[in-house]
């Protein structure tokens, strides 16, 4: 069957560089890449430790790679995670479309199937370029705070990511011959050492991807992968600055709270939740405000009551989803010294509301290691000021490695329970 005119033949591809070395060059330094996004991404998952209360983002029954209980040690764990995840992610699309550039010809190969065995393998790279694009470009969207989608972001990218997994693992072990075959024939640095006067197609191989009739080449090899380099470098820039903090936070110019700071003086640091957007005003946290705290007791405890018991200081990161982290200095009362003061013994784990829109209460539930934990506090104060409105005023939590939407704020009440 003749192929119809356009990518569909052969010819249409003109490139000189496309082969299986540049390819496999490509997916080399791509592979590294998409299993640290996808192992700090299950991990974000095991921190909001969904076994416990209502803090499972995942529907009953998916997979979960990691069960064990998340450590509140060290303190930097989950935003270095979280870090990871989301620098890794952005660094990694320009050697994504780099490497979907190299195999273009394959993807419009005529006939598009040609037997079982080829449709199951063109149906396997369907779902890993679709999976691929899909889990980065959501993942993008997702730290911009843009969802132009009617699903759920968490649970669509969660089982979006066992598909890549699954789908590059078959992927990686189709084409291992033919990677250790591109290393073998043409070593792994000789053409990078070729400038553009050098540049040589690779061997014509009917249905590979170096193309029939080579147009002379415009770049080197070498010259390719240093673009490519140069744009993830670039992204690099613009993006850790919101995890890695200080000077470098200006320059983060592709995230939008890594950059936003609400408030002045103590509480001028970012906030990915104003009060007015959580729908928290003056009045629900005015002087009738009591936090109740429950155990074998049952206390309900003004601020001042709060301020009145021993006060303690700890320097704790805010570390959320969405890649952005900050670190200041809080101070409050320890969540186990509430425990104590409400007669709680044994194991148990914390159950803690927020009151927030329209009288919605917001939960989330610690386990042992994070509300015992002597670091962890109930703040009430940050950098030697009150808590502003913005920032949880008149209490909120503030806990080691935990998740920054864990880190509940404007708390109504502490409840340990059980474990």
């Amino acid at each position: 069957m003749k192929a119809p005119p356009g990518p569909a033949r052969e010819t249409f591809w003109r490139s000189p560089l496309r082969g299986p070395w540049l390819t496999t060059a490509l997916g080399s330094l791509l592979l590294p890449l998409v299993l640290v996004v996808a192992a700090t991404g299950f991990v974000s998952n095991a921190a909001y430790q969904p076994a416990l209360g209502h803090n499972a983002l995942i529907p009953p029954g998916g997979p979960r790679p990691f069960g064990f209980g998340w450590p509140s040690s060290p303190s930097w764990l989950y935003a270095l995670n979280q870090g990871l995840h989301v620098t890794v992610g952005i660094v990694a699309v320009p050697l994504l479309l780099a490497k979907l550039w190299s195999v273009a010809p394959r993807l419009f190969a005529w006939p598009p199937l040609r037997s079982p065995a080829h449709a199951i393998e063109r149906l396997s790279i369907l779902a890993l370029v679709g999976s691929a694009i899909f889990e980065l470009g959501t993942g993008i969207l997702n730290v911009q705070l843009y969802y132009p989608w009617h699903f759920n972001f968490v649970v669509a990218h969660y089982f979006g990511a066992w598909v890549f997994v699954v789908a590059l693992t078959v992927h990686v072990a189709v084409k291992l011959p033919t990677i250790r075959r591109a290393w073998r024939e043409r070593g792994a640095l000789a053409r990078l050492r070729a400038g553009l006067d050098d540049t040589r197609p690779e061997p014509y191989e009917p249905g590979g991807l170096a193309p029939p009739r080579p147009a002379a080449p415009t770049i080197s090899r070498r010259g390719l992968l240093a673009l490519v380099g140069s744009a993830s470098g670039g992204l690099l820039i613009v993006t850790a600055g919101q995890s890695i903090g200080g000077p470098l936070r200006r320059l983060a110019l592709l995230a939008p709270r890594g950059q936003s700071i609400v408030g002045t003086g103590p509480n001028g640091f970012p906030v990915n939740k104003t009060a007015a957007t959580a729908g928290i005003g003056h009045g629900d946290v005015g002087p009738a405000w009591r936090l109740g705290v429950a155990g074998r007791d049952r206390l309900a405890l003004s601020r001042e009551e709060l301020l009145a018991m021993e006060q303690h200081e700890e320097d704790l990161p805010i570390a959320c989803v969405e890649g952005w982290s900050t670190t200041q200095r809080w101070s409050g009362v320890r969540l186990r010294d509430l425990a104590a003061r409400a007669g709680v013994t044994g194991q148990t784990v914390l159950r803690v509301e927020s009151l927030q829109a329209r009288g919605v209460l917001r939960r989330a539930t610690l386990g042992p290691d994070q509300h015992g934990d002597a670091r962890a506090l109930l703040a009430l104060r940050v950098n030697g000021a009150d808590l502003s409105l913005d920032h949880g005023y008149p209490a909120r939590v503030i806990v080691p490695a935990l998740p920054g939407v864990h880190c509940t704020k404007w708390v109504a009440s502490l409840t340990w329970e059980a474990a």
